[in-house]
Order: structure tokens, then C-alpha cells, then sequence
């Protein structure tokens, strides 16, 4: 157990609660309590949230852990070390002065480290007559190993949370990609017109889910679409009526020959070198040019989440995606295929995963969609600017994203 009375910092430097909780921490740790420092720092780095401490003030820690000699933090080999700001500033990766003392002050506000100043300030050792180290001036590691535990216990509730937000995240991709298809299905069966009320529900939940959304906004929102999901699986199982087909050859290829028009296979047409069965309309022009993939991503990743298996790693992911959203923000499946005849499959697609990105700045995303989609008949219409403004607003450099 560290021992000796309160010390106060050198100069102008005041003194804080925070330093005063650093020091009585430390005289806490339990006799004979080790603990391996590169598997602390890595709790430390999972547990940063809970701990309200930057990557840059966990570099600055990295930097203090690799000037302590042994591996193991224990009292036994002392736990003081005293490296000059030029020498943490090396081992920082050359961060500034001002930057490197701002955030060893974060450390010790944040009760991981302890300042013990010397008479002058300076940070040193005076070492006995047999070579060992007697007194030193410099950061106490004392606090890490004393919360060690505490710790560990901090990074193993972040991974658990992690694996929560993960979990609800899988949950909220499904339950929206269900519901959207079950619409969908309204939507082409023309069923009563009451089913507005429900797609405007699924519509306010959608876009009520914030850009950067934690367990607790996810919880709530994922319960209400779940409940939403049954809803409309219930009122649709109570109008299905099985589709009774002979083994007749002949009937069973007249009934697939008069299948709607609007499937999977037929939008991903012109993704691949074969000729496109929705060639443009327009002449080609910039309207008509196919951006790279990666780069409509990057712009739209909300789009993703719609993809097969909550992922798009091709055009036909893409064009997959498309469907799904279409229904699900109420656009008709005829102005979906205007769109693919007019701009072509694949910039249809990326147009809808532009619209669903501003879903929540546009009043109708299938008055907008036919908008552009006359817009591109004349020549006047480009996916690149909308892209750009994307890409942008996603924190992108733009030069350096296409």
C-alpha cells in the first residue's frame, strides 16, 4: 500500500479534487496486487467511454506504460515513472507540447495517473548506494493498478453493450426489410386503402432512428417495429389465399410469363456486360454515367442496411436494396421502372439509395424520384452532384473519394 502524506503540484498549477482522489486511490492497493500492463491498457482502450477519456489521451497512457521497466504493475518495483515531455512527446508519436500537457492532465482528472512533483518540478529518481531507484519524481501509476479491476469490469460491460448494439442493429435490419416487403405486397395486391396509415407508422419509426443510434434509442424503436411487423403479418395472413397450380408445364410457364414485371432479376439486367433490357431513353450523357460502387456507398451507407443479409458487396446487392427501400418509403414500383428505363438499373438504384439518405428532408420520395427521372429524360439531371453533397455531409474528403 502506497504510503505518505498529500502532495500538492509544483508552480501556479492548483490543486484539484481530482488530484486528491488520485492519491488517496493509490493508497488502496491491496498487498502483494499485480497486474499485467499491456492487458490493462487494452481494457482501458475498450472501456474509454465509460471512462470519458480520448485516443489521444490513451496514446499519451501508452506513452507513460512503456518508460515503467517491468511488465507487471506492482508496488514491489515501484510505480513511478519520470520521462521529460520531450521524451513522451517521441513516444507519442511527436505530439506538441501544449497537446501532450493538456492530456496528461485529462489522465489525472480522469483518475488513472497521479502527479508527484518534485521540490523544482522537474521529474527524476535518486537512486540508494546499491544502484535501486529511493525516491522519484514524475506520474504515479498507482491509480491504474488500484482500479484495475474496476478496470476490467468497465471493458467487459463495453463489449457486452457492443454486442447488444450489434444484436439490435441485426434486429432493426430485419424488421424493417420485413416490413417494407410485406407493404409491398399491399402495395402490388391493391389492397384496401387503409393500409396508408400503416405506412406512414412505419415511415415515422424509420426516420426517427437517429444517425448514430445507441441501446437506448434502439430498444424502444425496435419493440415498436416488432410489434408493427406482426401487425401487418396478422392483418395479411387473414386475405392470403393459396395459389392452387397444376403440374401442367404449359399453365406453369404462362404463369410465370405473367409474373409482375418488377423482379429482382430483371432490375439487376445491365449490371453485367449483357445488353440492359431497360436501355436509357435519354441520350448518353453525363446522366447516364455509372459511378463506382464503393463511391455510391460511401455517400449512401444507410443503404446497406437493406441489402441481402444486411450487407451490398455488388451492383445486384445494390439493386436488391432498391427494391426493398422503394417499398418501404412508398414509391411505386411504376415510377421504380421509369427510373431503371430511363437513368439505367444501376443509377436507379444508386437514386434511391441518394433518396433514402435525405429521407427525412423529403415530403414525397416517389414525387421526388419522378422528378429527377424527368429531369434526366432532358439531359439535365446527374447523380454526381447529389453524391458529392452526400459525401460531404458524411465528413468525406471529396477529392480524395472518388
Amino acid at each position: 500500500m502506497e504510503s505518505g502524506s498529500v502532495t500538492t503540484p509544483f508552480g501556479r498549477r492548483s490543486m484539484t479534487l481530482a488530484m486528491l482522489a488520485g492519491q488517496f486511490i493509490s493508497r488502496e492497493i491491496e498487498p502483494g496486487k499485480s497486474v499485467e500492463k499491456w492487458k490493462l491498457f487494452r481494457s482501458l482502450c475498450a472501456a474509454k467511454r465509460h471512462l470519458g477519456i480520448s485516443d489521444r489521451a490513451l496514446a499519451v497512457l501508452n506513452a507513460l506504460l512503456s518508460f515503467y521497466p517491468e511488465n507487471t504493475l506492482s508496488e514491489e518495483t515501484g510505480l513511478i515513472v519520470f520521462p521529460s515531455n520531450l521524451q513522451l512527446s517521441l513516444r507519442a508519436h511527436g505530439m506538441a507540447e501544449a497537446t501532450l500537457r493538456r492530456h496528461l492532465a485529462a489522465l489525472v482528472d480522469a483518475g488513472l495517473v497521479a502527479r508527484k512533483d518534485s521540490p523544482n518540478g522537474k521529474r527524476y529518481a535518486r537512486k540508494t548506494r546499491d544502484g535501486a531507484i529511493g525516491t522519484a519524481f514524475g506520474f504515479s501509476l498507482a491509480p491504474l493498478l488500484a482500479r484495475s479491476t474496476e478496470i476490467e469490469q468497465l471493458a467487459a460491460k463495453a463489449e457486452a453493450d457492443r454486442l447488444e448494439l450489434q444484436r439490435l442493429r441485426e434486429r432493426l435490419t430485419l424488421c424493417r426489410r420485413d416490413i417494407a416487403k410485406l407493404i409491398d405486397v399491399v402495395v402490388e395486391g391493391e389492397l384496401p386503402s387503409d393500409w396508408a396509415t400503416v405506412q406512414e407508422h412505419f415511415r415515422t419509426l424509420v426516420q426517427s432512428i437517429p444517425r448514430a443510434p445507441g441501446i437506448d434509442d434502439l430498444t424502444p424503436l425496435v419493440a415498436a417495429l416488432e410489434i408493427l411487423r406482426e401487425q401487418v403479418a396478422n392483418r395479411l395472413q387473414m386475405r392470403a389465399k393459396p395459389q392452387e397450380l397444376s403440374g401442367n408445364p404449359d399453365q406453369t410457364e404462362r404463369h410465370i410469363q405473367e409474373s409482375k414485371p418488377e423482379s429482382i432479376i430483371e432490375l439487376e439486367a445491365g449490371s453485367g456486360n449483357e445488353p440492359s433490357k431497360h436501355q436509357p431513353i435519354a441520350p448518353a450523357s453525363e446522366a447516364n454515367r455509372i459511378f463506382p460502387l464503393g463511391l455510391v456507398l460511401k455517400a449512401c451507407p444507410e443503404i446497406v442496411n437493406y441489402g441481402p443479409d444486411g450487407t451490398v458487396r455488388s451492383w445486384r446487392d445494390l439493386m436488391i436494396a432498391a427494391v426493398t427501400v422503394r417499398s418501404m418509403l412508398g414509391v411505386y414500383p411504376s415510377a421504380y421502372q421509369e427510373a431503371c428505363a430511363v437513368m439505367g438499373t444501376e443509377n436507379a438504384a444508386a437514386a434511391m439509395a441518394c433518396i433514402l439518405e435525405r429521407a427525412g428532408h423529403i415530403n414525397s420520395a416517389g414525387g421526388y424520384l419522378r422528378d429527377l427521372t424527368a429531369k434526366a429524360k432532358q439531359g439535365k439531371f446527374s447523380l454526381g452532384p447529389m453524391l458529392v453533397a452526400l459525401l460531404r455531409a458524411n465528413g468525406f474528403d471529396v477529392r480524395s473519394a472518388s
